[in-house]
């Protein structure tokens, strides 16, 4: 089992993407290759369309047509000391049917970096909030670093909260992330 692993980006051919993640979820169970394909996604969202006639309809729609997102083990190559996966899982992933190939100079696999993953939204961070609608917290990243507030309103699907600051002497509203925040212990 691998200590590290890196999300990739496969190149498919439109409208194969569901195929080659079925596909390759079929082969890293045949191969038992669980421990060097970690996770596959084909990321979408609902979208909801207004026919002609005035009907909604939700539909869920894929984010990067002809993309699909790995998480693979990656090793360090005894030479250069570089994270790399696997030659054996680059071979079957560039061998499904309806693979291009990976994302990266001359189809040299590049993984993604931590802030394309957290703006992908692959990996979902759990952050545990341990204060409520009501109690003073300090916000403890971003421009408004140290300073005081009163929670007013938390949303942990879109991992935001609004803090009421005084600020020239007004009460304002800020939204933040979950863990820019933390409560203050009395």
């Amino acid at each position: 089992m691998a200590e590290f692993s890196r999300w990739y980006v496969v190149h498919t051919y439109s409208g194969y993407e569901n195929k080659v993640a079925a596909n390759l979820e079929t082969v890293v169970e045949n191969r038992s290759m669980q421990d060097y394909v970690l996770d596959i996604q084909v990321p979408t969202e609902i979208v909801t369309e207004i026919k002609e006639d005035g009907t909604k309809k939700e539909v869920e729609r894929k984010l990067f047509p002809g993309y699909v997102i790995v998480k693979l083990a990656v090793f360090e190559d005894e030479e250069t000391g570089d994270l790399e996966m696997t030659d054996d899982t680059w071979y079957i992933i560039r061998n499904i049917r309806g693979v291009t190939g990976f994302v990266g100079p001359e189809g040299k696999p590049v993984p993604l970096t931590e802030a394309e993953v957290a703006n992908l939204g692959v990996e979902k961070r759990v952050v545990e909030v341990n204060y409520e609608k009501g109690d003073m917290v300090t916000i403890i990243d971003g421009a408004f670093d140290g300073i005081i507030g009163v929670v007013d309103e938390i949303d942990t699907d879109n991992n935001l909260v609004r803090v009421i600051i005084s600020m020239l002497g007004r009460e304002t509203p800020i939204d933040l992330e979950l863990d820019q925040v933390e409560a203050i212990k009395e």
